[in-house]
């Protein structure tokens, strides 16, 4: 049986004019500043006049660990929501903004996938409103304004050797990792080792995705530090004088962008931080003001529970004072064959001993899900392969944790298929059960935050941190930033820091080769294991299958 194409379903959609889709949240025109007819961000004022109202329900969507076989978490995203609003409720969706590197690397397009897709497919995975780029040329202007100031007589008195604000640039180009600036005599300044990041790793990023409203906005962007002296005082922003300028670059890439689904139901698209070395969230502001709009908001988290869904409740809830009301986990027949040991090449026989043994990965972030305090739901994203038995085996264990598991089946039916899902969703809701609180408070001691999140989550003996990290984290501790969440950087395809030790090990230790302070942001990165900041392209990148054919469409996007 031959399917059609994400693109071609996202080509064929009947989409209605924005301005109806404002509607149904009770946005008026006025309120919508279009690009285009399909896609228009909120205006800031009108967020402001909805404060006093109640929030609607929070539904977080997150996984089990990435497997080649593929989860679908975007697509289970935009299907729950689709799904919501075929059994009558009135939902939206919330999901990140795509990068421009992993579309043309080899990720693909971010707009789910079938027949649960955002739409316009093809713009949301390219230029969309710009945010993006307006966020690169943010972060670049403070780059810019540091050896600026370097070159003019360096009045802060910056140590170049501890310059540690990178250039960014939204494509995965690993002959940028590092690099040497400033070559080519005096007038092009003091030559310095440099690099660059891809902008998804920016704090500009992050801080965006975090901040309520432009003034808050400012004051992050003021917090974050860019270089030390030699006497290793930190430098911000703001003593480069570069926030203001930077949020007037960023004042309309702060508002939510709003769109559609392939059902024409609304969808807030904004934000993107890295989901490895950022809290892997799509922005707050797009989620608070979701909740006050409709009774049902569905939001996801980037890669597996271990990372996308701890980040989302530990930082971004308690950042943004957002409590989940369920966690919805994607899991597939197929990946639990792969956790199981079976190659992709075999996925296509049934072989639920297979599904059985991978079953743990999935035991596990049910499990952590829990230990938030909040209820779980399973859903097993429908594969054409998938046998009676093998689903049967996932709902048994998932029974087993405590928890059901539905079948949906909305990449194929849209919201026909799941709207069983969405009722199971709702039907947990309404118990109240949901009691949500991250699992470490304030007062921890940054260290130990570290090793709670690597016991807790990862199921490992420990963080390991040599003393010059541990100092490192000592030395924030006296400067005031104790409080801070982490976030942790590390594989995401593993509970472990090696990617290929799929299921749900124990028995290992987690290092953590280095902390940076993100200080703007309001968090402390923990890097473990071997985590870039800057992808490089695969040996066949999906750039090159990308064009327009001749009737001026976008092919091979995904």
């Amino acid at each position: 049986m031959a399917f059609k194409t994400d693109i071609e379903i996202a080509r064929e959609a009947s989409k209605r004019p924005i301005q109806e889709i404002g509607e149904k949240l009770g946005i008026s025109s006025d309120d919508l500043l279009p690009y285009g007819h399909d896609k228009a961000k909120v205006s800031q004022s009108f967020i402001n006049s909805v404060q006093d109202r109640a929030d609607g329900k929070l539904i977080l969507v997150t996984a089990i660990n990435p497997t080649p076989a593929g989860e679908g978490k975007t697509t289970t995203t935009v299907g729950l929501g689709d799904g919501l609003n075929r059994i009558g409720k009135n939902a939206a969706i919330c999901i990140r903004e795509a990068s421009l590197g992993p579309n043309f690397g080899m990720k693909g397009g971010a707009a789910g996938g079938g027949y649960a897709q955002v739409v316009p497919m093809e713009e949301m995975n390219l230029h969309f409103t710009g945010d993006f780029h307006a966020i690169t040329s943010a972060h670049n202007l403070l780059s810019a304004m540091i050896d600026n100031h370097i070159y003019w007589g360096n009045a802060l008195e910056i140590d170049l050797r501890r310059v540690v604000w990178r250039r960014v640039v939204d494509m995965n180009d690993r002959a940028l990792r590092q690099i040497t600036a400033s070559l080519g005599g005096v007038s092009n300044g003091f030559p310095r080792e440099a690099g660059f990041d891809i902008t998804v790793a920016s704090e500009v990023m992050a801080i965006l995705c975090l901040a309520k409203d432009l003034s808050d906005l400012q004051k992050r962007l003021g917090d974050m530090i860019v270089a030390y002296t030699r006497e290793r005082k930190p430098i911000y922003a703001r003593d480069i004088k570069a926030d203001g300028a930077m949020t007037v670059l960023l004042k309309d890439a702060m508002q939510p962008n709003l769109v559609q689904t392939l059902e024409n139901n609304p969808a807030f698209v904004h934000g993107g931080p890295f989901a490895n070395i950022a809290h892997g969230c799509n922005s707050v502001i797009a989620t608070t003001t979701a909740l006050k709009l409709a009774d049902y908001v569905v939001t996801e988290a980037g890669f597996g529970a271990d990372l996308g869904a701890e980040k989302f409740l530990n930082i971004k809830c308690r950042k943004a004072g957002l409590a989940p009301s369920c966690v919805v986990v994607v899991a597939t027949v197929r990946a639990m064959k792969m956790n199981g040991g079976v190659a992709k090449a075999d996925l296509g026989a049934e072989n639920v001993k297979a599904v059985q043994a991978g079953c743990p990965n999935l035991g596990r972030h049910i499990e952590n899900l829990k230990s938030f305090g909040v209820p779980v739901v399973v859903a097993i994203n429908h594969f054409v392969t998938d046998t009676d038995a093998e689903v049967q085996a996932v709902k048994d264990y998932v029974a087993s944790q405590g928890a059901e598991a539905v079948l949906s089946r909305h990449w194929e039916l849209g919201s026909e298929g799941s709207a069983d899902l969405a009722t199971k969703v709702v039907e947990v809701i309404e118990k109240g059960e949901a009691d949500f609180a991250p699992i470490y408070p304030d007062e921890m001691s940054l260290a130990d935050k570290i090793n709670t999140i690597a016991i807790k989550i990862y199921r490992a003996d420990a963080a390991v941190m040599d003393g010059k990290i541990l100092s490192q984290l000592k030395d924030w501790e006296d400067q005031g930033y104790g409080n801070l969440p982490v976030c942790m950087a590390k594989t995401q395809y593993s509970f472990t820091t090696d990617p290929e030790r799929r299921g749900a090990p124990t028995g290992f230790n987690i290092p953590v080769r280095e902390v940076r302070l993100s200080a703007g942001a309001g968090f402390v990165v923990a890097i473990c294991g071997e985590i870039m900041t800057m992808p490089g392209l695969p040996r066949v990148p999906s750039a090159e299958n990308i064009r327009l054919n001749d009737a001026g469409d976008v092919e091979g996007l995904f």
